[in-house]
């Protein structure tokens, strides 16, 4: 076996990435997908982190890798408190904060739990790359509009980085000398704008910006605190409200963007209008970032899952080409980017940072 070989986990609602790469390339990859009624015996996400972790250890022994010989493991960092860019050695202290869920509930917050507990009982390192919560904002795009509130960074950060850097390497272009405007299509859809290196400003699908699969976005303040009070929900169930059961969801009763696909392309009349307000919210939003920076914007690029369907991101091309030339990445390069990661640490090229 290889010399450097490394873990690399990432969490999601109903399945858990898992792969072993050699540096970075990839010898292995699956995704263990977790039934509704596997998942349901578990009172909350934390409940789960020794289930999935012996998952893994099964995918270890099937492909014929002694966990032993492992070098470092990447995990997908999940809501922590607000960070630079970078990776980072998972350290009680983080763990702590992810049990705690001090920034929120996730599927991503077991990843360094996991690997933590993993790499204890290795004798190896953990790391995680560009969690979600990077926060390379300027001060203006903290401002919520009351004193109260702060805007909170929290995106697919992990991807986006990748993406654009990706981009930049393809086009022999240096990433801190452009700037980007990348688009994250998924269960959340994520915007950020990228110049000189770092994520200005960014659009949080888990409070603001366009609605997607299941997230409502930003929504009227006032119609939304007037339901709340009226019908006295609790935080728990707004949240699930708007951050599960809003979107997409909330208005065809699908969380499975290939059951859209095939309704809009059968031309149903009701999928078309909101799939073309998904789109129609997007743009919108990406051409409110572009303003950040007088439109001076290099290109354009839409990453996700979602980006696979080229009926859509047409949708939101056709509005926003005019700002800058749009590329489509279609899928998501997050096990990759957290190889990449941790082997850049690994061989010394940039040091891993302490939380």
């Amino acid at each position: 076996m290889a010399d450097e070989l490394i873990l690399v986990i990432n969490p999601g609602n109903t399945s858990t990435k898992v792969a072993v790469y050699e540096g970075t390339t990839p010898l292995c990859v699956e995704s263990i997908k977790h039934s509704d009624e596997e998942l349901s015996r578990f009172a909350d996400i934390n409940a789960q982190k020794e289930f999935r972790e012996n998952l893994i250890y099964d995918f270890l022994h099937d492909k014929a890798i002694d966990p032993g010989i492992l070098t470092a493991i990447a995990a997908r960092g999940g809501l922590l408190k607000p960070l630079a860019s970078g990776t980072y050695v998972v350290n009680p202290r983080m763990v702590d904060d992810l049990v705690a869920a001090r920034q929120g509930t996730h599927s991503s917050n077991l990843a360094a739990q996991i690997g933590y507990s993993m790499a204890a009982k290795l004798g190896i390192t953990c790391y995680i790359v560009d969690p979600v919560s990077v926060d390379e904002a300027e001060p203006l795009a903290r401002y919520s509009g009351h004193r109260l509130f702060t805007r909170v960074m929290l995106t697919h950060a992990l991807n986006m980085k990748a993406v654009a850097k990706r981009f930049c390497r393809e086009k022999n272009l240096r990433y801190t000398e452009v700037t980007l405007l990348v688009i994250h299509l998924g269960t959340g859809n994520s915007l950020s704008l990228h110049r000189d290196g770092l994520m200005i400003d960014a659009v949080n699908p888990s409070e603001e910006g366009p609605f997607s699969m299941d997230r409502s976005g930003g929504l009227p303040i006032r119609q939304l605190v007037r339901h709340v009070c009226e019908s006295q929900i609790g935080y728990r169930e707004f949240e699930k409200m708007v951050f599960g059961s809003g979107g997409l969801f909330s208005y065809l009763g699908t969380k499975d963007f290939l059951k859209v696909r095939e309704r809009y392309l059968e031309g149903d009349e009701r999928t078309i209008e909101v799939v073309q307000a998904m789109a129609y919210q997007v743009a919108k939003e990406a051409g409110a970032l572009a303003t950040v920076v007088d439109g001076k914007v290099d290109a354009i690029i839409v990453t996700g899952g979602i980006a696979f369907n080229e009926f859509f991101t047409e949708l939101i091309s056709r509005r926003v080409q005019f700002i800058a030339p749009v590329h489509v990445y279609p899928g998501e390069d997050e096990m990759q980017a957290l190889a990449e990661g941790v082997s850049r640490v690994l061989h010394g090229e940039e040091s891993a940072k302490a939380y």
